[in-house]
C-alpha cells in the first residue's frame, strides 16, 4: 500500500431504479431505494477512495459497517455515497460515510477495510470447498 493520509475521499453514484428498491432486493415491500443497495453504494465510494494507493496485486476487503439510513429515496432520482478516509492503522482503514439525494442526506455511518493480498486471500476463501 502505498502513503495513504487522513482527509482521502471517494465518490460512487446510482439512480434508483426498479433493479434497486427494496421489494426487487428482499429489504422490504416499497418501491424505495434499498438499504443494501446504499450500503454498497457506501463501499464502492470507500473502495474508489483507495484505488490509486494500492500496489500491484493488492485490494481491500470490508470488515465492518454501521450505518444509519435515515430518509428513503424513490424510484429516479440519484444517489451520492461519499467516503472519507479517518483513519489508518497499518493495513485496516476506517471511513466515515455518507449518502444523499437531490433533497438531502439519506444515511450515514462508520466502515473499515483492511488491505490484503487479493491472490492470497482468494486461495485462502477457496479452500473452503
Amino acid at each position: 500500500m502505498k502513503n495513504l493520509n487522513k482527509g482521502i475521499i471517494g465518490k460512487a453514484n446510482t439512480v434508483v431504479d426498479a433493479s434497486n428498491t427494496a421489494d426487487v432486493v428482499g429489504s422490504g415491500s416499497l418501491k424505495v431505494f434499498a438499504t443494501p443497495m446504499m450500503v454498497a453504494l457506501m463501499e464502492k465510494a470507500a473502495v474508489n477512495a483507495l484505488e490509486d494507493y494500492l500496489e500491484e496485486g493488492e485490494t481491500t476487503v470490508g470488515t465492518g459497517i454501521n450505518i444509519s439510513h435515515v430518509s428513503a429515496s424513490p424510484i429516479g432520482i440519484e444517489v451520492n455515497a461519499t467516503a472519507e478516509v479517518t483513519d489508518v492503522n497499518g493495513r485496516e482503514i476506517t471511513f466515515k460515510l455518507s449518502a444523499s439525494d437531490s433533497v438531502g442526506l439519506i444515511g450515514e455511518g462508520i466502515h473499515t477495510r483492511f488491505v490484503v493480498n487479493a491472490e492470497r486471500f482468494q486461495n485462502k476463501t477457496n479452500s473452503k470447498i
